[in-house]
């Protein structure tokens, strides 16, 4: 595995600036707006719900899609079921979907057995919309798996990949939105689709970085240059991530 990406692929002496500039929150404001327009509102750095924990890398949004590496997108051979899920990595009897619910939820559901989950509160920040029912969250891969697959997964272990589909490692990597704004998602990069809340935009671009520096993806032309105009109204934005073990 390569040494964590912060290290590998910026100079020391901007690591040092960036570091010593930055406060370490990742902004997710998300009030309740359906204006899906592509162009970004600002938004102020605030914590965001189990947001990640310090790791290998705290940059501006800016300098950390600048970091992302280079690459074109490969298609070939994708198929959903390369990466397994969901499991229950640590035998509690929730699986990693039920495990990013009781993390992320604002009211706490009741849990029954085999982790039946009731009751209970989540904000999908996506379109700032409260949820009641568990069961009309979907869990979203920040990057979809087929965007994943098309940015370097195509050459890991069933293993890395079974690793990535439940990645409980970054509390960011996946997140419980409405089923509706994750069915309008579907595999786009931010090129194609932002978050119907325009407040969400500035959260979630830190959210699909931190992901792909923290599983060293690639990203093309269109999504960089999507992701820095999106950068420019996100400028008190901290993206925080550690390069996932191999």
């Amino acid at each position: 595995m390569k040494s964590r990406c912060l290290v590998q692929l910026a100079a020391a002496a901007v690591l040092v600036a960036v570091l010593t500039g930055c406060n370490p929150q990742v902004s997710d404001d998300k009030p309740a707006d359906s204006n899906s327009s592509p162009t970004p509102a600002p938004s102020a750095a605030s914590p965001a719900p189990g947001g990640p924990a310090p790791g290998a890398g705290a940059l501006t949004l800016a300098d950390a899609i600048a970091v992302i590496p280079d690459g074109d997108e490969r298609r070939d051979g994708y198929e959903r079921d390369a990466f397994r899920l969901w499991i229950d990595e640590d035998n509690d009897g929730c699986q990693t979907r039920a495990e990013v619910l009781l993390q992320e939820a604002t009211t706490k559901p009741e849990q029954g057995e085999r982790c039946t989950l009731t009751g209970g509160a989540w904000m999908s920040y996506y379109d700032g919309i409260e949820v009641t029912d568990p069961k009309k969250l979907d869990i979203d891969h920040v990057v979809p798996l087929a965007e994943a697959w098309d940015s370097g997964a195509y050459d890991w272990t069933p293993e890395r990949r079974q690793a990535y589909a439940n990645d409980l490692g970054s509390a960011r990597s996946l997140v419980a939105v409405t089923a509706k704004s994750n069915r309008s998602k579907g595999d786009r990069d931010p090129a194609q689709w932002l978050p119907p809340a325009k407040s969400a935009y500035c959260a979630y671009g830190a959210d699909w970085t931190a992901a792909k520096l923290r599983w060293t993806l690639t990203a093309d032309k269109a999504e960089k240059t999507a992701l820095l105009d999106l950068a420019k109204a996100c400028t008190d934005t901290v993206v925080e991530f550690e390069e996932a073990a191999e």
